[in-house]
């Protein structure tokens, strides 16, 4: 291979659109150069840059010019998008880790909502277990106790009265 300043200067003489294409060629299927590869497509997507055609270290510079890209875009103002499109690998390129409970792309992991609920369980029982040890607390446990007490007392009264009833005066 030749000198590095060489290929330095002859990718710096590139026009941006085909200086663009070169790069995403050759970062291409490269797993160390996935967010590299990735911001280039997002450059693309979003028209800041135009894709260069087939573009192989064989291609001779100075080629033909490249057709801008312009984004589909139905009903917005500018003609242009003001989001930027978000970078997305390429397919096969391994997924970066998780980091603070949430994938890459942003969606909250299993274990992260799992340690979450969990985390408000405890907390939740550990309420009521200590509003159970203040006085009040247990006030309205004891209030709760006499009312469950009451209501099967009239249960009771209601299943005894029916079964009273139960005995027809017509038979002998």
């Amino acid at each position: 291979m030749s000198d590095n300043s060489e290929i330095a200067s002859r990718l710096a003489g590139l026009p941006d659109a085909e200086l663009a294409g070169v790069l995403l060629a050759a970062t291409a299927a490269r797993p160390g150069f996935a967010a590299v590869h990735a911001a280039l497509v997002g450059l693309l997507e979003t028209g800041d840059a135009a894709a260069a055609g087939d573009v192989t270290p064989a291609t001779p510079a100075g080629g033909p010019g490249f057709p801008q890209h312009t984004p589909d875009v139905s009903g917005q103002v500018g003609g242009g998008s003001a989001v930027p499109a978000v970078p997305v690998p390429p397919p096969g390129m391994p997924e970066s880790a998780a980091s603070g409970g949430y994938s890459a792309s942003g969606v909250p992991t299993f274990e992260s909502v799992r340690d979450k609920v969990e985390h408000r369980y405890g907390t939740a029982q550990g309420m009521g277990e200590l509003d159970r040890q203040t006085p009040a607390g247990r006030g309205v446990d004891e209030q709760w106790q006499a009312r469950e007490q009451a209501a099967r007392e009239r249960l009771d009264r209601i299943r005894k009265s029916l079964h009273g009833n139960d005995a027809d005066p017509h038979q002998p």
